[in-house]
Formats: C-alpha cells, structure tokens, sequence
C-alpha cells in the first residue's frame, strides 16, 4: 500500500485531532470556559485556595473569575487562553513553583477587580499616594481577603 501526502497529511491531522481531542476531554477543557469555581480546582494545586475561598467573605459575593479574570469578554477569554497555557505547560512538564504564586500580569487584573468593586471607597487611598499610586495593591494588606486565612 502506497501513501500520498495528501494521506500523510490527513493521517497526522486526524491523530493530532484526536490527541487533543483526548486530552481537552480528560482535563475537562469545556469546563475551563464556564464561572465556576470547581472547575479551578480541576488541578490538585489549587485545592487548598478553592477549600480556603469557600470559607472567605467573597464567598457568598464572588467567584474565581470576578476576581482573577478581567470584567470586559475580549480580556477575559484573552486571559483565559493565556493561562489555560501556562497552566497546561505547567502541570504537563511539573516546572511551576508549589505553593503556587499569583504572575505579575495576574496581579495586575487581580488588583483592577479589586477597584472594580471598592474602587469608590478606597478611591481616596489611591489619591492620597499620588504618583506611587501604582505601589499600593489592595492584596499587600489584605492578602487574605479572597482566600481566608
């Protein structure tokens, strides 16, 4: 039996469809495009902070994505898609840091739904830094908050 490339090609397309295929259902990948937090802790990691939130007063306020995912569509699935990313690559080759930390580019949304919510009542703190503003992030004192104690 005599291959063409055109059956080559088809045959390495169908077996990376499959594989991904594969893989997006074994790691519940759908779930990965919803709000809800059990889909966070779809990864071991991420236990103690899903078990640790449940006991939090955001608890009843908010979930994973109100804090950790931009407010707008275009930055939330742009976020998503990055760290489904990173968050894949990680766990595949085991090189993230354990306990896991928050990636300055996640700070930086965390700190805007913090302000996105009580951003009026702690607007006046921010002021009164004026051009270090940008230094106060709301998780420095209450690091906490999201994630209990």
């Amino acid at each position: 039996m005599r291959f063409h490339r055109s059956d080559l090609a088809s045959i390495a397309f169908g077996a990376l469809l499959g594989l991904g295929g594969y893989t997006g259902f074994y790691a519940e990948g759908v779930s990965y495009l919803s709000s809800d937090p059990k889909a966070c802790v779809n990864c071991h990691v991420m236990r103690d902070q899903y078990d640790s939130w449940r006991k939090s007063t955001h608890h009843a306020v908010a979930v994973c994505v109100d804090c950790h995912l931009p407010h707008d569509l275009v930055g939330k699935y742009a976020a998503k898609v990055r760290n489904g990313y990173f968050h894949s690559k990680g766990f595949t080759f085991q090189d993230f840091p354990e306990p896991i930390r928050i990636t300055p580019v996640n700070a930086a949304i965390l700190q805007k739904s913090c302000l996105h919510c009580h951003g009026e009542f702690v607007g006046d703190i921010l002021t009164g830094h004026g051009r270090h503003a940008e230094e106060v992030t709301c998780v420095r004192c209450h690091r906490t908050v999201g994630h209990g104690g």
